[in-house]
């Protein structure tokens, strides 16, 4: 019994220690880089005393340690074998802060390492407010709370931003008095009470159901002189929208309105979001097919919202005649629109539909990038219409984008499957000519395809590059 415990305990403490291979391939990476702790920015390099350090080593010493501080028990001790003190400065501790983001108790430790054992690192507000977003995040709030006092001690700010931050996470747990208590203690940490904090704390109240507070808090805003942004009428109108109360939200639009605060987006594109994003589509589909009746013209924004939610559940045909119908009441579709629209005609076996939304974007002035016609090229593909797919990419290789990486697997995999082994040899090639290089599966698929239907010359040619390339 002793005996397997201590087997067990021996698995355990292996397991979340990184492995010595790769301990020591960052040793040497640590060996170069305690010559120069300061990176450049502006080139590949970085700069210290002497040696120029690549970008990757850095970056991969940077991983590391964030490895160690995520998983080793012993995490001080590791980090103290590993005599890093040369390059321990604001820049590492954040990005490793960074990579740490949801680990909140070991971000803490490792942020305390850092300040303990080494004098010459004097930490700056950016890393406190990093490490505040990860406590908070991870819902360490007492922890989260010395951090904040530790900041004040130092006479260190913190932002808007941040605080914003913290008040949604209080909300999003279901902690409104303490996101209320937050915002009323602001003077104390000389941060004032912005339009972000107030929309903050305004999402908090909706989380929790509090239409009630929510509504006090706007007059409260107004009354303090404070601008209401889009945010703030998107935020209400969607806990309104989402708690099944539209007629709510119509009547708050229509009070502000008159007020003279009109929201910066209209608000029937508002009530269509708040509904977009309550999960209530036949509502917003139901208010969109009574604006375009009366010839009002949706926001770009909130019919790409809609368009996409209505792709999703399969309303492929409505989705086309809608556009259709807004296009001719003037909407001016952006790149974002022709994407969506184009990848659902294309999964939907519509091609001619694509085309022509494809010519359309073009006659706006967009070139077509690889994510806009690669749906196009898959379509024909599937229905079997190779010639057609080869003249279309043809013509998107000279009026389009240069076509990636993904685009030439997607066309050497679809030919594979069609029997098109000659064609898919030829996209190889012509892969590596633009230094794109192919997956190793996308070479076997070719050349077994090829040797299957007699081609073995040329399966033998398709080993060689590959060969060549890999340097087997």
């Amino acid at each position: 019994m002793l005996h397997t415990a201590r087997l067990i305990l021996v698995r355990i403490t292996s397991s979340t220690r990184p492995s010595t291979s790769t301990t020591t391939t960052t040793l040497r990476y640590l060996k170069t880089l305690t010559s120069s702790s300061i990176t450049d920015h502006g080139s590949n390099t970085t700069k210290g005393g002497g040696k120029g350090v690549s970008k990757d080593d850095y970056f991969a010493t940077i991983h590391h340690i964030s490895n160690i501080v995520r998983r080793d028990i012993y995490m001080e001790r590791t980090l103290n074998k590993m005599r890093i003190s040369n390059i321990v400065n604001s820049e590492l501790v954040y990005r490793v802060l960074r990579y740490c983001c949801h680990s909140g108790v070991e971000s803490f430790r490792f942020f305390n390492w850092a300040r303990t054992n080494h004098p010459q690192y004097d930490p700056t507000t950016l890393e406190f407010e990093e490490l505040l977003k990860t406590l908070a995040r991870t819902r360490h709030w007492e922890t989260m709370w010395k951090v904040a006092h530790q900041m004040k001690a130092q006479n260190l700010p913190i932002s808007p931003s941040v605080i914003s931050f913290i008040i949604e996470h209080y909300g999003k747990h279901g902690l409104i008095n303490q996101a209320v208590e937050l915002f009323n203690r602001l003077k104390t940490f000389n941060c004032p009470q912005t339009t972000e904090i107030y929309n903050s704390l305004l999402f908090a109240l909706c989380e929790v159901k509090n239409f009630q507070g929510a509504y006090a808090l706007i007059r409260r805003m107004l009354r303090k002189g404070g601008v209401p942004d889009k945010r703030t009428y998107s935020v209400l109108v969607n806990g309104w929208c989402s708690a099944g109360k539209m007629r709510e939200a119509q009547e708050f639009l229509e009070e502000m309105s008159q007020k003279g605060f009109n929201p910066p987006v209209r608000g029937r594109d508002l009530l269509i979001d708040g509904l977009l994003n309550a999960g209530y589509l036949e509502s917003a589909k139901g208010l969109v097919r009574k604006m375009t009746k009366e010839g009002y013209v949706p926001d770009v924004g909130t019919f790409n919202s809609l368009a996409e939610a209505v792709c999703k559940s399969g309303e492929i045909d409505f989705c086309i005649d809608l556009y259709h119908s807004i296009c001719r009441l003037g909407l001016c579709p952006d790149i974002e629109t022709y994407k969506i629209m184009i990848v659902a005609a294309s999964k939907a076996g519509k091609s001619d539909e694509a085309f022509s939304i494809l010519h359309r974007s073009i006659e706006d002035g967009h070139r077509p990038f690889p994510s806009l016609y690669a749906p196009i090229l898959k379509s024909l593909c599937r229905s079997g219409q190779f010639d057609d797919a080869f003249s279309f990419f043809s013509d998107m290789k000279v009026q389009g984008h240069p076509p990636n990486r993904p685009v030439y697997t997607m066309l050497i995999k679809m030919c594979s499957r069609g029997g098109r082994f000659v064609e898919a040899a030829n996209y190889l090639v012509e892969m590596t000519e633009l230094n794109l290089l192919p997956m190793s599966r996308n070479f076997d698929m070719v050349t077994d395809g090829l040797k299957n239907c007699g081609k073995h010359d040329l399966a033998k040619k398709i080993e060689q590059l590959e060969i060549s390339l890999r340097g087997i």
